[in-house]
C-alpha cells in the first residue's frame, strides 16, 4: 500500500484506468461465487476445499487492495458491471466449475501481464503491488491446473 510520503499527488488517469480494469476483472471473477457458505466449498472434496478457499481469500484481498490503491492515487474505484448470465453458476458443482475457474485465472493472469506492460515504469509502487498479485495468481493457476488434471 502507498503511504502519503511515497504517493504521488495525483496519478495519471491512464494508471487509474488500468487499475480500475484490473479491479473490475477481480470483481467479476468466478471466484466470488466461492464464499465460505458456498455449496462449492462445502460439497467439494477435501483436496479442493483448501486451495479454493485460499483463491477466494486472495480474490477478496486483491479487490480490497486495488480499491484502496486507486483511492490513494486520487481515483475512484469503479463498481463491477452486473452480468446476469452468471446466475447459472450457483447451481454447478465444484468439479464442473474447475475448468471455469482455470479459464478465469488464466484471464486474470493475462490482464495483470498486460497491465504491467502498459504501465511500464510509470510507478514503481503500483508495479510492485501488481507483480505481487500476479505472482499469487500464477501460483493459483498452477494449483488449479493440477486439480483439473486430477479430477
Amino acid at each position: 500500500m502507498l503511504n502519503s510520503a511515497t504517493m504521488p499527488p495525483s496519478a495519471p488517469v491512464a494508471v487509474i484506468d488500468i487499475l480500475n480494469g484490473l479491479l473490475e476483472g477481480e470483481q467479476s471473477s468466478v471466484f466470488r461465487f466461492m464464499n465460505e457458505g458456498s455449496p462449492y466449498l462445502s460439497r467439494a472434496a477435501a483436496e479442493l476445499r483448501k486451495p479454493l478457499r485460499e483463491a477466494v481469500e486472495t480474490n477478496a484481498a486483491h479487490i480490497n487492495e486495488m480499491g484502496l490503491l486507486i483511492q490513494d492515487l486520487g481515483g475512484v474505484p469503479s463498481p463491477r458491471a452486473i452480468r446476469f448470465e452468471e446466475q447459472y453458476l450457483a447451481f454447478l458443482n465444484a468439479k464442473f466449475l474447475l475448468p471455469k475457474l482455470l479459464e478465469d485465472k488464466r484471464l486474470t493472469v493475462q490482464r495483470y501481464e498486460n497491465a504491467l506492460k502498459a504501465l511500464g515504469k510509470a510507478d514503481a509502487n503500483v508495479s510492485a503491488m501488481l507483480r505481487a498479485h500476479l505472482e499469487e495468481h500464477l501460483q493459483q493457476l498452477q494449483m488449479l491446473e493440477r486439480l483439473t488434471i486430477r479430477s
